[in-house]
């Protein structure tokens, strides 16, 4: 007899492990590579208890994947048991091809593609290796799979990603305007016509859940400070590619000098070569390992990134209402390039100008349905009586100028 799993959970106590794929899916290499990078990447530079893993969220994520099964399963909906194992492994591997870092390196490391592009190419490695035990839950991932709620549970405007995230981060970082009744929502869950919908009586669960993500995103997410530590990393990283295609050596660890020194493209990890095997040896301690380094290396400009990173001296940031102008920018060059004796393109290393943006509720990629006590579907912005169509689906745009900050003198 197989003996029983258990996790102790902070957020929501103890987690059943089940046996067979699931279990050999946490156990797996690739698995276990997520406890070694953070959730909320550099958060933790704002909120130091925001120490959590993919590894904890992916975990958690299972767990209300089953508990919203158990839920259709009352409200008299068939999911078969291989269903409901094909679904918790979907939801544990949604976030397997994060890189370090979660988002922040995202675009920067391996440019053009992106990180649910490299979780389907290690799923279906996995699935080879598992002699296919694996093809259901690929199938729900890709949204393949007749049964398209399953799909929606994992990736969705209300999926288990987005209930365990919300909880899991405003837990950590302590920011309680996260907190959402997760476990409500999950109660309120049915289906109509084949698609998830919440019951009428679960619509001020929602209204919640909506303004809980509006407020984590422009509070934790995309707090100016993360953002501006998240540019510092992705110049450092871009200066360091740089030094190493004039073919300076730079130190690090095999898989992260396969990145410094290759360009890897999406057919380098489908082919399962080299790109893909250090990929996967990739995690958040070779870069603070490198980093620390890097802070003594000759080069001016990753010297200083890498110190300043390592020592919290990020770089300062400036909400404005546009981007900033090219003789804005060109006066910040000129003004590294005489502090540091370095060209102008060497200067654009201590500074980034971007436009960072969100919504809260888009219907266009998958709509929140209620389902009303006299059988009709609505939206849940046609149907709510508190938040306004456009509060819901406006897209905020902030502009964020970050910028090094010279001693006072040469101001």
């Amino acid at each position: 007899m197989n003996k029983r799993k258990i996790i102790n959970d902070p957020v929501f106590g103890f987690i059943n492990i089940p046996d067979g794929v699931v279990y050999e899916i946490i156990q797996h290499p690739y698995f276990q590579r997520l406890h070694r990078i953070k959730q909320l990447g550099l958060s933790n530079y704002v909120y130091p208890g925001a120490q959590h893993t993919r590894m904890q969220h992916s975990l958690g994520a299972m767990h209300l994947m089953g508990e919203a099964i158990s839920q259709l399963r009352e409200a008299g909906h068939d999911i078969t048991p291989e269903e409901e194992t094909g679904a918790k492994a979907c939801i544990l591997l949604h976030d397997i091809g994060h890189g370090p870092f979660s988002h922040a390196l995202e675009h920067s490391l391996v440019p053009g593609v992106s990180h649910e592009e490299l979780s389907v190419i290690l799923m279906e490695a996995m699935n080879r290796e598992f002699g296919g035990r694996l093809s259901m839950a690929i199938q729900i991932f890709r949204n393949d799979y007749p049964k398209r709620f399953l799909h929606q549970l994992v990736s969705g405007q209300l999926d288990m990603d987005r209930l365990d995230y919300l909880s899991r981060d405003s837990f950590f970082s302590g920011v309680s305007e996260g907190i959402i009744g997760s476990s409500r929502i999950i109660k309120m869950l049915n289906l109509h016509d084949g698609q998830l919908v919440v019951e009428a009586k679960g619509i001020y669960s929602i209204e919640k859940f909506l303004v809980a993500r509006r407020l984590m995103y422009w509070q934790v997410y995309l707090h100016k400070t993360s953002v501006a530590a998240e540019k510092m990393l992705v110049n450092i990283l871009k200066r360091a590619k740089q030094l190493a295609s004039n073919g300076e050596l730079l130190f690090g660890s095999p898989a992260l000098q396969y990145f410094l020194y290759n360009s890897a493209e999406l057919s380098d990890f489908e082919q399962e070569g080299m790109a893909l095997k250090h990929f996967v040896m990739l995690d958040d301690s070779d870069f603070i390992s490198a980093i620390k380094v890097w802070s003594g290396h000759s080069d001016k400009v990753l010297s200083v990134l890498c110190e300043a990173f390592i020592n919290r001296k990020l770089f300062k940031v400036e909400i404005k209402s546009s981007a900033s102008s090219s003789f804005e920018l060109e006066s910040w060059r000129k003004k590294y390039s005489d502090f540091f004796n370095i060209s102008s393109e060497e200067a654009q290393y201590f500074m980034n100008d971007d436009t960072v943006s969100t919504d809260t509720y888009s219907a266009e990629d998958d709509n929140i349905n209620i389902l009303m006590k006299d059988g009709t579907i609505k939206d849940i912005a046609e149907a709510s009586d508190m938040l306004n169509i456009s509060v819901l689906t406006r897209r905020v745009q902030k502009h964020y100028f970050c910028y090094y900050k010279l001693p006072a003198v040469v101001k």
